[in-house]
């Protein structure tokens, strides 16, 4: 699961062909903001070429079979603080937080805040953070990996920290 979070645009090389390369299905949901940036980029048909799968992003009807596999790991790779705050919460007000908040607790997660400073210092946000990490919930998130900045004060062109979520996934996928 993917939201309209900067970064997104290079989800295809940076996570999906390395997930593929080394031999996972992979399936993408997408919010509808990140939805509407890979389509203007036109990126969609790029990630089914990839994937072999349709892109998802509206719910199917109920006519309708699922057209993705059974799932082993989730990933909401760049996911906005509203996205983790929804999350947290059991917001399903989307296809991709609904695929979320049923498998969160469930199916083993790796998410990963796409987030500033400002974000962070929201009074909830840690509570936010703490309910999902209770679940099992793995945060790539920390000083570490992805250091906080104000809004719009972060270096240009900083790169998504792609290799500690793929890390996260492969511990989960060797375990």
């Amino acid at each position: 699961m993917w939201s309209g979070a900067g970064g997104v645009e290079r989800l295809a090389e940076a996570l999906v062909e390395p997930l593929v390369a080394r031999g996972h299905t992979v399936a993408v949901t997408l919010t509808p903001t990140a939805h509407t940036w890979l389509e203007s980029d036109g990126q969609l048909g790029k990630l089914e070429e990839l994937t072999g799968l349709p892109v998802r992003a509206q719910p199917r009807l109920p006519h309708e079979t699922s057209p993705h596999p059974p799932l082993d790991v989730l990933v909401a790779a760049p996911a906005t603080a509203n996205t983790v705050a929804k999350l947290a919460l059991g917001i399903a007000d989307n296809q991709a937080l609904t695929l979320l908040c049923e498998n969160v607790a469930v199916t083993p997660m790796v998410v990963f805040p796409r987030v500033n400073a400002a974000h962070a210092r929201q009074p909830a946000w840690e509570s936010h953070l703490a309910g999902l990490r209770s679940c099992g919930v793995r945060l790539v998130y920390g000083e570490d990996v992805w250091p906080l900045y104000e809004p719009r004060t972060a270096p240009p062109g900083r790169t998504l920290p792609w290799d500690a979520i793929l890390t996260e996934i492969d511990a989960i996928v060797d375990a």
